[in-house]
């Protein structure tokens, strides 16, 4: 299955002004029928704030010397987290870190102290914590990983994600990407990859306002269903907006245009339109204008939680849940919640009994 979109179609949508934008929106319409508008109540833990990459627009990152930084957790410390979620409900277990860092030496000698060698075995071992002592469901965030790795990771997750971001080598040479290797996209589609060959049910999204052109984010959406066609693991799509924080080194690059994040979501609602993937916008990021996007075709929030804040934009704070409701009711659509693990892939094929265990108790 290959979309019926060309790039020239996408380039079309994404230059599109005046009627033509409204022209576009009406065409999403047809794959709105069910009107359900999905999310993931879900507790966000940072295992550690180091990372080997420096992102213009990063606000997540820490210095090793910074006191206030998280080094890495304990399983005490993730337990007790967890617990916590359990009481609110929760049923995704979001784990996020920085990439590569058992690179920096105070990671690396905590890890030791706590009895591994790699960043891996710790999250393997996180994640199977989790599944042994608690009902959520491990979602894994933390960057590239070898093809290995992410087998061993797949048998601990329910799903993974990765930001491909954009597709063009070109952005590692402005202020987003040009202090981060791990951005390259080539090593980030190669993940992408690997994880649909090992049939992991996957996360990924495209990055609008960070230098890119309208032809990148073509090509960057084209790569993402390229993938989906040939291993059918991406089961959402994001369009996340940049957002300027003070204190990163992008704090005055402009954001994205309302316009440009309309025409986006509608290029993406278009392009997958006769899959079953979905095409989140993050509500956090879109206070005022979220419920725009659910006319654009977007049919998921992405993970809320009612525990922990949103650590990588943390000056965005996530909505309510009724406010969610609220949100999303006045436009017309119905606020339903979903695992982190869409339902179509939780079969055999996919995961292994342990995790469908685990599922099934929802």
């Amino acid at each position: 299955m290959t979309s019926n979109l060309t790039k020239e179609d996408i380039l079309d949508i994404l230059n599109a002004t005046d009627s033509e934008i409204i022209k576009y929106m009406s065409e999403t319409i047809k794959y709105q029928e069910n009107k359900l508008i999905t999310y993931s109540k879900n507790v966000f833990i940072p295992l550690t704030e180091i990372c080997r990459n420096d992102c213009g627009y990063c606000n997540f990152k820490k210095n090793p010397d910074d006191p206030e930084a998280i080094i890495l957790k304990s399983k005490e410390e993730v337990l007790e987290t967890l617990k916590e979620a359990e009481q609110y409900g929760c049923k995704e277990a979001l784990f996020t870190f920085g990439e590569d860092a058992d690179e920096e030496e105070v990671v690396q000698a905590r890890l030791e102290e706590f009895g591994y060698e790699t960043m891996v075995d710790y999250v393997v071992d996180i994640c199977q914590m989790t599944l042994d002592e608690t009902t959520l469901i491990p979602h894994t965030n933390g960057g590239n990983y070898s093809y290995d790795d992410l087998k061993k990771l797949k048998e601990v997750n329910g799903s993974m994600g990765l930001m491909l971001e954009n597709s063009s080598k070109r952005l590692m040479e402005l202020p987003a990407h040009k202090k981060s290797p791990g951005k390259n996209p080539e090593i980030r589609m190669e993940t992408i990859e690997n994880a649909g060959k090992l049939k992991i049910p996957y996360t990924t999204g495209i990055l609008i306002g960070i230098g890119e052109t309208k032809e990148e984010v073509a090509d960057s959406l084209l790569a993402i269903r390229d993938l989906y066609d040939k291993y059918d693991h991406i089961q959402e799509v994001i369009i996340q907006n940049f957002t300027p924080i003070p204190g990163i080194e992008m704090e005055n690059w402009p954001e994205p245009s309302f316009l440009d994040m309309i025409r986006t979501v509608i290029a993406g609602t278009l392009l997958f339109g006769d899959t079953d993937v979905s095409i989140q916008v993050p509500p956090n990021l879109n206070n005022e204008t979220a419920q725009i996007f659910l006319l654009c075709g977007a049919d998921d929030w992405g993970g809320v939680s009612p525990v922990s804040p949103d650590f990588v934009n943390i000056t965005s704070p996530w909505p309510g849940i009724d406010e969610l409701e609220k949100l999303t009711v006045d436009a017309g659509f119905e606020l339903t919640e979903r695992l982190c693990v869409y339902e179509k892939y939780v079969n055999s094929e996919w995961l292994n009994d342990s995790l469908i265990d685990q599922i099934s108790r929802f």
